[in-house]
């Protein structure tokens, strides 16, 4: 990290004297042409403005800190502007004898009214005048305003006398809040005073319950706009939760309660005696980092950039010192700090507010708890030695009961999920102060083990508990494998969430299949639920499963580490802690699996089933698959992945039940044979006609399709057989997906052909089923979405219409017509460096060679994979498309022009560097819209 900087004194980088002086000059020596005198005077302004910024800016790049930069912009920006209005009052429209309704004065207000200003932050004005507007009054204004846009500020202003802005003060909660930090500029000094003195008594007093209320609904309103977690990978700097805006309120509230009370205006820090030194110097911590942060953003893109996007956060990271370490890459250091400085943000509101509530309502008892919900006073209520429910919250008669016993650390938040009740301030203050009671003895203690298995396997809301826990750093310091993924981040666009708040939500998703909630989007898990016969294993292994992310091993292995040793030291019994330890290293088979494998194929089942061993692993396995996935983010699980892993779940079943024995790939063929067996004889009964193409399709498709589907594939080909290609589309809602269905003779290339009209219509592949008679008539089945993740076509039939009648052209073999675009804007992914692999197996399917392919994904890879896979003479068996954001991962099962695995070494060394090729084309291909100077950093391949 950079040495801090001591502060600078504004003289010594803007002079206003000097400035003033310069003006004047200016004006005298163009005497007479008011066009050049202006010109004169924004040439002079903008040459101080530039020095002071850059000035700041390279002040922050050497280490001064947030805050600091956030003044000294601010008070360059006040002599700039008042500079403009002294040149604007003496040298324009100068009033020699200024009547009492010409008396005018400009104030600050808003965010620029508490002196601290990001680099290119709106300027908030307020004109004020005694009456209504005058000539004179009218023609500074509008002299002012284009002069301070043509100096590149974007202004917020309004005009008003002092009654105005009290009436709005009353009306408008915002415009209240804005006057509320109003400071004067220049001009006519007395008038702002009188201002600031008619608002603390006209309009604040009295009325604080009201302001409280209203600040902290506008917050929830905020929050719920701009993502509801402060843990979010791209986090809003500005209004997002754990952000400024945060701090502001926070600030705004105290200010309002205390109005004579002296306050730093810039780091927005009242001296109230309620709070102790340690919150009021988390807080100017925090308010200092983020400032810096958000300071770093405006300078690095130029504008008023408040999103920490991933393309600016490997910037942002070495421009306030951070470097990589070990395998912590420098962006993952610095968005882990982000997220701790987020994580006291959360803690320290939560403490903040409710005490201002609490010191209100005894000097106005009912005043605030009229206006927020649950916050009436009740009968004191005792729930457990030492704790006991008021008003709504748990409180402990005292830090005493958790220094008596460190155990109370944990049943604090166990009663408060007992007892649906919510943690008063001071007990959570006082639980976080007290953490560190939590030592060796107290995590070896079977009672606390069993307060913490209580919590997250019997609990009536375990994630809303584990959070609680989590921001008191009671969860870290009892497991210290959890402490080691708090705020952790990993740099890649695949998660929405920090891994322990990813963690924290996967919980609460296995708690809601538990409860039935999740029965319409995730039927099998909840149906095998009930028969999960260790419910503590399958908790602990989902709180522990990321534990291992950026350990030593790779993080499955490192996972299991650690959960074992966490179970050990929680007395679990071994065949728990080893149950927990496979479940573990193995919560990301079962996507693997369903997701890059052909379900198909014997091999894939068989190999499954090796790993899992026993129906009740498989039956964890799933659960956990399903709740990890679904807690990534928000789009990540939808229905094409629950059918995958439905399909994946249940041939293994049926291999189950028929009793493991040597040839288990030989139970797999007979699993098909029967099923295809029954299927043939039901559809020569209901469609006599499709007999001969049925006898000439392989087993394992009658598996994969329904009896309906199975028909309507077999009218389809007699389609085909007759137009030379033929086309069938159906939205699928529970797929999140379009099923096209395409009939053609096979030929060399066909698959290629198909996945050049996917993309040319825009469509992205999720997964394709690729069959082909023995008497060469090729199905392939594509499930698609457009751009969005919703299915394709579903809101716009004439896309579907474009897409089918390019797919029936490319069937024919017709040449298709390309629309000659330049290739797609990375964008965020940019910021990226993705190292493509391909790898291919013999041994992954008994009669194809399976190739996976991984690289950036962008549109049209697959087509370009596939022409690849054509070029080399190999014929595609199956498809199966996996993409983790800017992260694609294809698998491809092929076979050689005599239907066998790929064995020549020369040959497989040609094919895997071609495809090596199209992965990095993407990368090699020159972007005039892409951003300069982009720096990249490695994404993270973590899952």
């Amino acid at each position: 990290m950079s040495k801090r900087l001591r502060p600078t004194r504004l003289e010594h980088v803007l002079d206003g004297v000097s400035l003033r002086a310069r003006l004047s000059a200016a004006a005298l020596d163009a005497i007479g042409d008011e066009a050049e005198q202006r010109r004169r005077a924004l040439d002079i302004l903008r040459q101080a403005l530039f020095r002071g910024r850059m000035i700041a800016k390279e002040r922050l790049e050497n280490g001064a800190g947030g805050i600091e930069t956030a003044r000294l912009l601010s008070g360059v920006t006040d002599e700039v502007v008042s500079a403009l209005y002294d040149f604007t009052t003496v040298h324009v429209f100068r009033a020699r004898n200024p009547t009492e309704g010409e008396r005018l004065a400009l104030m600050a207000v808003g965010g620029y009214g508490r002196g601290a200003l990001a680099p290119f932050s709106d300027l908030d004005l307020l004109f004020l005048r005694p009456y209504k507007q005058t000539p004179h009054a009218e023609s500074v204004i509008e002299f002012m305003l284009y002069a301070l846009w043509d100096l590149g500020f974007k202004v917020g202003h309004a005009s008003r006398t002092v009654d105005e802005c009290l009436r709005l003060s009353r009306e408008d909660f915002t415009i209240r809040t804005s006057v509320l930090e109003a400071r004067h500029l220049t001009g006519d000094e007395a008038l702002a005073e009188d201002l600031i003195r008619r608002f603390r008594d006209e309009v604040v007093r009295g009325t604080g319950a009201q302001f409280v209320a209203a600040k902290l609904k506008e917050r929830d309103e905020r929050h719920l706009r701009a993502g509801a977690s402060r843990y979010m990978v791209e986090p809003n700097i500005k209004e997002g939760k754990g952000g400024l805006r945060d701090l502001n309120t926070l600030f705004w509230i105290a200010r309002y309660l205390n109005p004579v009370a002296s306050a730093d205006r810039a780091s927005g820090v009242i001296q109230l005696d309620m709070f102790d030194r340690r919150e009021v110097a988390s807080f100017l911590r925090a308010i200092d980092f983020l400032w810096a942060v958000r300071c770093h953003m405006h300078f690095a893109t130029g504008r008023p950039e408040e999103r920490l996007t991933f393309d600016l956060q490997p910037a942002i990271a070495r421009r306030m010192g951070y470097g990589d370490r070990g395998d912590a890459p420098a962006v993952e250091r610095f968005m882990r700090r982000y997220f701790l400085i987020a994580k006291e943000v959360g803690a320290l509101t939560r403490v903040f507010t409710a005490k201002l509530e609490e010191e209100r309502v005894k000097s106005q008892p009912g005043a605030l708890s009229r206006l927020l919900p649950g916050r009436g006073r009740a009968r004191r209520r005792e729930v457990a030695p030492g704790f006991f429910a008021e008003g709504g919250r748990l409180h402990v008669e005292g830090p005493a009961v958790f220094e008596a016993d460190p155990v109370n650390l944990l049943r604090l938040f166990l009663h408060a999920d007992r007892e649906g009740l919510d943690l008063h301030p001071d007990a959570f203050t006082a639980a976080s102060r007290h953490a560190a009671e939590i030592g060796p003895r107290v995590r070896r203690d079977p009672a606390a083990a069993e307060v913490l298995l209580d919590i997250l396997a019997r609990g009536r809301d375990p994630q809303r508990a584990l959070t609680l826990m989590n921001e008191a750093d009671v969860l870290g310091r009892y497991l210290p494998e959890w402490s080691r993924i708090v705020a952790k981040m990993q740099f890649n666009m695949y998660h929405s969430y920090t891994v322990d708040e990813h963690t924290l939500r996967a919980v609460g998703v296995i708690a809601g299949i538990a409860d039935g909630r999740y029965a319409e989007d995730h039927p099998l898990a909840t149906a095998i639920m009930p028969l999960i016969n260790d419910r503590e294993a399958l908790f602990l292994a989902m709180l522990l499963h990321d534990t291992g992310k950026g350990g030593a091993g790779g993080q499955e292995k490192a996972g299991a580490r650690a959960a074992r040793q966490a179970c050990e030291r929680l007395g679990q019994s071994r065949k728990r802690i080893e149950l927990v330890a496979w479940l573990v290293e193995h919560h990301l088979v079962m996507s693997d699996y369903a997701q890059k494998r052909d379900i198909s194929d014997p091999r894939t089942v068989v190999d499954f089933a090796r790993i899992v061993e026993t129906p009740e692993r498989m039956r964890l396995l799933l659960v956990l698959t399903v709740a990890d996935i679904r807690a990534v983010g928000p789009g990540v699980w939808n229905g094409w992945k629950g059918q995958l892993l439905r399909e994946l779940y249940r041939a293994t079943e049926a291999l189950f039940r028929g009793g493991r024995g040597a040839d288990d790939a030989a139970a797999i063929r007979r699993y098909h044979e029967n099923a295809a067996y029954d299927a043939r004889m039901r559809l020569t009964v209901s469609s006599p006609a499709l007999t001969g193409w049925a006898q000439s399709m392989e087993d394992a498709y009658f598996t994969a399709f329904t009896d309906d589907e199975v028909r309507a594939h077999g009218a389809l080909v007699r389609r085909a057989a007759e137009t030379g290609a033929a086309i069938a589309c159906r939205i699928r809602p529970d797929l999140n997906a379009a099923e096209v269905s395409v009939s053609a003779t096979d030929r060399p290339r066909l698959f290629a052909d198909l996945a050049a009209a996917l993309n040319l219509a825009g469509a992205n592949v999720m997964g394709a089923r690729v069959h082909t008679s023995r008497r060469g008539e090729a199905l392939d089945v594509f499930f698609v979405q457009d751009a969005s993740g919703a299915a394709f076509g579903a809101d716009n039939p004439r896309a579907l219409d474009r897409l089918m009648s390019l797919l029936e052209s490319a069937g024919r073999g017709e040449a298709l017509k390309r629309d000659g675009r330049p290739p797609a804007e990375l964008g965020r992914a940019a910021a990226f460096a993705i190292t493509p692999t391909v790898m291919l197996d013999n041994d992954a399917s008994e009669a194809a060679t399976v190739i996976e392919a991984t690289g950036r994904d962008r549109p049209g890879l697959l087509s370009a994979l596939a022409e690849v896979i054509a070029d080399a003479g190999l014929s595609i068996v199956s498809a199966h498309i996996d993409g983790y954001c800017e992260r694609a991962v294809d698998a491809f099962y092929v076979v050689d022009d005599q239907g066998r695995k790929l064995e020549d070494p020369d040959r497989t060394t040609r094919l895997r560097a071609d495809l090596l090729a199209a992965l990095e084309a993407v990368d090699a291909q020159p972007n005039p819209r892409s951003r300069a100077h982009l720096q990249k950093a490695r994404a993270s391949i973590a899952r």
